[in-house]
């Protein structure tokens, strides 16, 4: 079981900068290939980012290509969203997710463990 707690979410203007990070329980964290996803009200919950256990591995969606950029510590059982450039459009409830095995692509079936989200409103 693995449990993931999401912070640094808030209100930024657009142009601006947050860093999401999401903290794992348990001591396998390098084992689980780490996502973070997001949800607009009234829409469907869409992939933002994902890494590989060792981190060699980096997959974005188009639309935060250049701007958002994934990373981990393993050590500190943490992964992180650094947010540039952000956006109104980028204004959504932001969860990070943990797959036991490699995901290739950007669907969210294969995550079995997921965080309550934290919120990210960017105005204009």
């Amino acid at each position: 079981q693995v449990q993931l707690v999401e912070s640094g979410g808030g209100l930024e203007q657009a142009g601006g900068s947050l860093r999401l990070s999401c903290t794992a329980s348990g001591r396998t964290f390098s084992s689980y290939h780490m996502g973070w996803f997001r949800q607009a009200p009234g829409k469907e919950r869409e992939f933002v980012a994902s890494i590989s256990g060792r981190g060699a591995l980096r997959s974005y969606a188009d639309s935060v290509k250049g701007r958002f950029t994934i990373s981990r510590d393993n050590a500190k059982n943490t992964v992180y969203l650094q947010m540039n450039s952000l956006k109104p459009e980028d204004t959504a409830v932001y969860s990070c997710a943990a797959a036991p095995k490699y995901v290739s692509g950007s669907s969210d079936v294969e995550y079995d463990f997921w965080g309550q989200g934290t919120q990210v409103t960017v105005s204009s």
